[in-house]
This record gives structure tokens, C-alpha cells and sequence, in this order.
């Protein structure tokens, strides 16, 4: 039993999955405009209609299969999709005069949507337009400063509208609105962590029986927590480790030791020299990406051939990266990512990816009942380039030493504070500038190195961290004193936007 997010294009649909998840309830993410039959086919027991860019009255807005309502099943409408439920049952929306953006209050509210709640409940707008005329016997449920229709519920007390937001961290008591629609769906409650491993186990010990599984272990969470899952489900495995000598200072020792102590099949191939040389005297760093893309798939596939025959290729695809990949009708496409349809024919394997319906945070919980240590489950996002895109022109193994050693007493400072898990991200930038300085009696040129951390949710945007001016000074001091190739440190204090996480 699931429930079923019809989504119109919003910016939140995959908010709208993880707070019905947070919940204990199952989510899938369709196209608002998914057939019946899709729909049917994850037998949902409620379903919700997500935002959206456009006006229910614009000729090409889109439109969900009129026959989702005659299915009888529960509906809350959110933004956008209060709007479709109040043009579809015969209400009205207009452009409204007063349009409401960002934080709102609900003045008046009532019946069952949100029980449990009193006083101003402050919630997040983002609307244009407003329902003007309730369709025949629905009635408004709520109301802010500025619009008497902010939440509808229909004549059976099974169809509800929202006008705000209550997945996003800005609707403080929406996650209690939400609980509360799941109680009137009767949705069950068991997409619990420890659930979701059993049916993990079991699928991919019905999926791959007495074939031979092949793994790409990059030694972050989600390829970590995968070989884990492949050892714990006891099929026949091998995880290769390709060292690209772009890691982070100790990283191989640390997933060798990790995976191997957990039974995983680890085999780990030193493909450093080769990458070097792919590298030499490329500074731009999109050839960088492409350079280092194409040897780790070749150093892959030959490695792959020498173990083979294998018949499954497991990767660590979450749910993300299949809508992102996907698209919609809705929106453009976001991005390709490299494992979901972006292998080479040659593989030649079956896909293995059980994570395909999960979020990241989701798999950090798998990680933990499996017992995966902190050091690597917690561990702060990683690209796939390594520090080649962390080094501003040529990567060579003189700039890639420096940047990890800086890099190494920057994170160690961050975890001795007390500050490491309080960032999204902190990282070292081995910038292309020098900067003269002094050391003893003598002026020399050193590197400039630039510190970025910053705090966010998931990723899409974030902020600079204001991290302690005495932790900077000690963090200066330490790299200044112990990695003599910088001259200088600095301290990046552009969010995202303007700027991106990483530099490249």
C-alpha cells in the first residue's frame, strides 16, 4: 500500500516523498498526468497532488486523468493541486489580487486536517492564483491574513486542498498536517528502516539467485552500504575498488579495512599512474570530468573481463537521480547521471540497483542497521572526480600531496570542534594563485588555499557557515605551519546561488 505524488512540476515533489516517508508511509513519485493504470499498479491507498509553475486555466497546463477521481481514494491537493481539485469539482479560481509568497499565518482553521493544532500556525505560500468559488458543498477549512480559502475539504470529508506548502521546513506543524491525512487514508505505518532491509535482503536474493554480482565500490555511503547489503544477502559478489589517486588521505586504507572486515568481496586496483598521465597538463575542468569518466570505466571494464564472467552489475542508483534522469512533462531534464543509462553498451550485464526507490537519507538508516561505520555513513558528500576538481588547473602528484594534507588537518579540526556534523560539506580548494609570504627571514611564494563549508538540507541550495573566527585562526595557523607549499589561507563565504558547492 502506497501513497501515489502526482507531480505538476514542483520544486518540492521530492520533499513531499520524504516527509510521507519520515512518516512511516510508502511514497512513489508518478507523472501528474500518469495513467490510470500506472497509478493502479503501485495500489495506492491515498494519493497526493503536488504543486506546480502553472495556472489550472492556462490551455496548456497539465491536467491528471480525470478518472484518478472515481477511484474513491483519499486526495489532498497541495498548492497547484488544491487549485486542480477545485476546478475539476466545479469551483473557480481567478488571479488573485493579493498574491501571497513566502511565510503566512493561518488565522482561522478547523476539522480534521489539523487536529492537534492551536494558535497562529505559520505556513510557506508560493501562489498566484485562488480558489474564488468552492465547488457545491465543500467547504473552506482555513483561512490567513490574506485569503479566506487557504485549505478546502470536500462534502465527504475525503478530498482535501491545501494553498500552502506543509512539506517544506517553513510549514514548522506540517509534518502534523500530513500525519493527520495519513490517519484519515488509513495509510499503513510500516516503511520503517528495519522493513525496508528485510525486503532489501530478499529482493536481491530472489533477483540474483546463484548469479555472480560485479560492484563499483567508490568508498562512499551509498556504494558502501550497497556491498554490504550484497554480503549480507550472501550471493556471490566482487566489489572493485578503483584508486584513482584522487582520494582523500587515508581513504583507501579506511574502506579496505571496513569493507573486507564486513565479508564484502573487495578486490582494489592502484590505477594512480594512469590517471596522472591522463591528466597531465589538462587545467579545464570539464575535460578533467570527461578524462578521469572514461579511464575509470576503462581500468572497470578491463578489470571486470579479468574476474568475468559476471551476469549483474550493482550500483547505488537512489530515487533522485531516476526522476532527475527521467524528467517530466512537467520540467526539463536536470541532469544525467552516470548510472542510470549512462554505461557503455560493452558492460554487457544485468542492472542490480536496490536503492533506486530510496533517499540518501534513507540509505544512511540502511547503512546503520548494517552496521557501517560512522566514519564513512557519515561522511560528508564527496565527487566522483576527487580532489582533481579540487585543484584549480593542473593535477599533479605534488598539488594533489599539498591539497590532502591541508585537507586532512581542515577536516580533523572540524571533527575536534565539534563543527563536522554540524556543516553539509566542508572542503579544500588548492587554488591556482600564489601569494608571497614570509617564512623565517625569507620571502617565498606560496599557494593560495581556500576553505569552504556550508550548511544546507539536501544539496539544491546552501549557506555559507559562520564558523568560529577562532576555529579559522587555528585552522590558518595549523596548515600555515605544517604544509609549507601554502602561502596563504582564505575562507569562501559565497552561498548556493550565486555560487555552487564545490569550485569545478
Amino acid at each position: 500500500m502506497t501513497v501515489a505524488i502526482l507531480d505538476f512540476g514542483s520544486q518540492y515533489t521530492q520533499l513531499i516523498a520524504r516527509r510521507i516517508r519520515e512518516l512511516n508511509a510508502y511514497a512513489v513519485i508518478l507523472p501528474g498526468t500518469a495513467s490510470i493504470a500506472q497509478i493502479q499498479q503501485h495500489q495506492p491507498k491515498a494519493l497526493i497532488l503536488s504543486g506546480g509553475p502553472a495556472s489550472v486555466f492556462d490551455p496548456k497546463s497539465l491536467q491528471p486523468d480525470p478518472r484518478v477521481f472515481e477511484l474513491g481514494l483519499p486526495i489532498l491537493g497541495i498548492c497547484y493541486g488544491m487549485q486542480l481539485l477545485v476546478h475539476h469539482f466545479g469551483g473557480e479560481v481567478k488571479q488573485t489580487v493579493h498574491r501571497e509568497y513566502g511565510r503566512a499565518h493561518l488565522t482561522q482553521y478547523t476539522g480534521r486536517l489539523f487536529t492537534g493544532l492551536s494558535g497562529k500556525i505559520q505556513v510557506w505560500m508560493s501562489h498566484a492564483d485562488s480558489a474564488e468559488k468552492l465547488p457545491t458543498g465543500w467547504r473552506a477549512v482555513a483561512a490567513s491574513e490574506h485569503n479566506p480559502v487557504s485549505a478546502v475539504e470536500s462534502v465527504d470529508g475525503q478530498t482535501f486542498g491545501v494553498q500552502f506548502h506543509p512539506e517544506v521546513v517553513h510549514t514548522p506543524q506540517g509534518m502534523t498536517i500530513l500525519d493527520n491525512f495519513l490517519d484519515i487514508a488509513r495509510v499503513p505505518r510500516d516503511w520503517t528502516p528495519e522493513h525496508t532491509v528485510d525486503l532489501l535482503l530478499q529482493e536481491v536474493r530472489k533477483q540474483v539467485g546463484h548469479a555472480r554480482v560485479l560492484l563499483a565500490a567508490s568508498g562512499g555511503v551509498d556504494s558502501s552500504t550497497l556491498a554490504l547489503l550484497l554480503a549480507g544477502a550472501g550471493v556471490d559478489h566482487t566489489a572493485i575498488f578503483v584508486d584513482h589517486g584522487l582520494l582523500r588521505l587515508g581513504e583507501r586504507e579506511e574502506v579496505e579495512k571496513t569493507l573486507s572486515s564486513a565479508g564484502v568481496n573487495l578486490v582494489t586496483v592502484d590505477a594512480t599512474d594512469r590517471f596522472l598521465r591522463g591528466l597531465k597538463g589538462i587545467a579545464d575542468p570539464e575535460s578533467k570530468r570527461k578524462i578521469i569518466g572514461r579511464e575509470f570505466i576503462a581500468v572497470f571494464e578491463d578489470k571486470a573481463r579479468e574476474m568475468g564472467p559476471f551476469e549483474y552489475l550493482a550500483q547505488g542508483t537512489l530515487y533522485p537521480d531516476v526522476i532527475e534522469s527521467a524528467g517530466s512533462q512537467a520540467a526539463a531534464v536536470i541532469k544525467s547521471h552516470h548510472n542510470v543509462g549512462g554505461l557503455p553498451a560493452t558492460l554487457g550485464f544485468q542492472l542490480l540497483e536496490p536503492f533506486r526507490h530510496l533517499f540518501k537519507d534513507e540509505v544512511r538508516e540502511i547503512a546503520r542497521l548494517l552496521e557501517l561505520p560512522d566514519e564513512i555513513r557519515l561522511r560528508h558528500p564527496f565527487p566522483g572526480p576527487g580532489l582533481a576538481i579540487r585543484i584549480l588547473g593542473e593535477v599533479t602528484a605534488e598539488r594533489l600531496h599539498t591539497l590532502r594534507q591541508a585537507d586532512a588537518l581542515f577536516i580533523n579540526a572540524l571533527k575536534e570542534w565539534g563543527l563536522y556534523a554540524k556543516v553539509w560539506q566542508a572542503l579544500a580548494v588548492l587554488t591556482a594563485a600564489q601569494a608571497v609570504g614570509v617564512a623565517g627571514d625569507e620571502r617565498q611564494y606560496g599557494y593560495v588555499l581556500a576553505l569552504r563549508a556550508v550548511t544546507s538540507i539536501d544539496g539544491m541550495t546552501a549557506d555559507w557557515a559562520h564558523l568560529p573566527a577562532e576555529f579559522l585562526d587555528e585552522v590558518a595557523r595549523r596548515i600555515a605551519q605544517q604544509v609549507p607549499q601554502i602561502g596563504r589561507v582564505v575562507y569562501d563565504i559565497t552561498s548556493k546561488p550565486p555560487g555552487t558547492i564545490e569550485w569545478e
